[in-house]
């Protein structure tokens, strides 16, 4: 039998140097979208798509993260005491269950494929997802729970995908595909940041994953890609041809949160998503456009 998703990493050790200096004491995933951080929503997102453990791969000065997901008793009994109810909602909300949520360091900065590997020893035997909260999506369905979905249709290994402009294809992974039905595209290759005139494709892979545990045995010998680091997307490509792999078009909005820009964006986009302070935000855009 195929088994299931429940495991999910947020690979959270990265230094956050393109928002600097509000990155120097907080970190970047720690950076609220409104009145979560976005590392929050990626919990939440990873916990609608039926996620129960929770792994952070974390570096120095990421204490926040611990102590965000943490329950604090003093902060609950006081507005417990206040009958702030709605607040105190909202912070239990933001606990992670005892024996649920996993920390690991990864103590070198060698790339998101070490980042991934450094929390093999958790993950073991099991598909698992990940999740990079840098890209943020707004979508009915969770983005991940459309994986999952779509994992226990076709199995093996599955990543979120979106077309970017070919001039773009240098920043991303990209697939080089068998077959496309619209939905679901068939890789039969991967190549990360291809030079545009000879870019495979232009589907370009996002921070959503849903991977095999053989991925391990791949990054486990260290090799080095692009920029010099251990990347992922060499050691998922060797997965291809032993396993289904297939690239997911999800419905909904995906907003990179690593750039300045683009995490404005997705802060009003989530503001003027929510009834209960969309109208006050279109009116205060209105002064300034």
């Amino acid at each position: 039998m195929r088994k299931s998703v429940r495991k999910v990493v947020f690979p959270v050790a990265g230094l956050g140097t393109r928002f600097l200096p509000a990155t120097k004491a907080i970190p970047k995933e720690m950076l609220p979208l409104v009145d979560r951080p976005l590392l929050q929503h990626a919990v939440e997102e990873a916990r609608a798509a039926g996620i129960e453990d929770f792994v952070f791969v974390t570096g120095r000065s990421k204490r926040a993260i611990e102590d965000h997901f943490d329950a604090d008793t003093e902060l609950n009994r006081t507005l417990e005491e206040r009958g702030n109810a709605a607040a105190l909602a909202e912070v239990h909300n933001s606990e992670i269950a005892p024996g649920r949520c996993f920390y690991t360091r990864q103590q070198q900065p060698l790339g998101l494929g070490h980042a991934v590997w450094c929390a093999r020893a958790v993950i073991g035997n099991e598909p698992f997802a990940i999740i990079l909260p840098d890209d943020y999506v707004q979508a009915d369905k969770p983005c991940l729970k459309q994986m999952v979905e779509a994992y226990e249709e076709v199995g093996g290994n599955i990543v979120a995908v979106v077309d970017v402009p070919r001039e773009h294809t240098r920043r991303y992974g990209i697939l080089d595909v068998a077959k496309d039905d619209g939905r679901l595209a068939t890789v039969q290759g991967l190549v990360e940041k291809p030079d545009p005139a000879v870019a495979p494709s232009t589907l370009s892979i996002i921070g959503r994953y849903i991977l095999q545990p053989e991925v391990f045995d791949h990054l486990e010998a260290g090799t080095r890609g692009a920029g010099n680091e251990i990347q992922l997307t060499d050691a998922m490509a060797k997965l291809i041809g032993s396993q289904p792999f297939h690239g997911l078009r999800f419905e909904g909005t995906r907003f990179d949160c690593g750039d300045k820009v683009g995490f404005i964006e997705a802060t009003l986009a989530h503001a003027l998503a929510r009834p209960d302070m969309a109208d006050k935000v279109r009116d205060m855009l209105r002064k300034y456009c």
